[in-house]
């Protein structure tokens, strides 16, 4: 069994109001519940966060460091954009991490295009809506040695 840690940034927390057009319907609270499913099945502990707050984001990666985290599945949300501070938190940690999307990136405004965390992450996921984060934990489980990561749970 591993620790695994899904983070998410800031407005995330109103994920099925915020611009259902670009970011879908499903809640965040929906997603969470899907990916703790998912990660139990496979026998794994899944911790989930959001935080609008860069620090509250920061801690997390420092503490996941001591508590043994041998994953984080990241939506930086805007920070993706902005926080080199975040960036260096997953430096130091040295835990491997996938970067998540909801929306295409690379197909929004030119400022969206740039993310501080694509180069050192394990793979970038985006452009899927909340399957996108199946699809990282997914891609957790191949990287931890599980071969049935292709089973479906949620």
């Amino acid at each position: 069994m591993a620790k695994l840690l899904l983070l998410n940034g800031p407005n995330l927390n109103l994920l099925g109001q915020r611009e259902p057009d670009i970011y879908g319907a499903t809640t965040l609270a929906d997603i969470e519940t899907a990916c703790q499913a998912l990660a139990s099945a496979q026998g794994h502990e899944l911790d989930c966060a959001q935080s609008n707050s860069e620090s509250d984001l920061i801690q997390k990666i420092h503490d996941a460091r001591t508590a043994g985290v041998a994953y984080v599945v990241i939506n930086p949300a805007g920070f993706t954009h902005s926080s080199v501070a975040l960036r260096d938190a997953l430096l130091a940690t040295g835990i491997p991490f996938i970067e998540v999307h909801l929306s295409n990136i690379h197909k929004r405004e030119a400022f969206r295009q740039h993310s501080y965390f694509s180069d050192i992450a394990e793979g970038v996921i985006c452009g899927f809506g909340a399957l996108g984060y199946e699809l990282a934990l997914r891609a957790v489980f191949q990287k931890l040695g599980h071969s049935d990561a292709r089973t479906s749970q949620t």
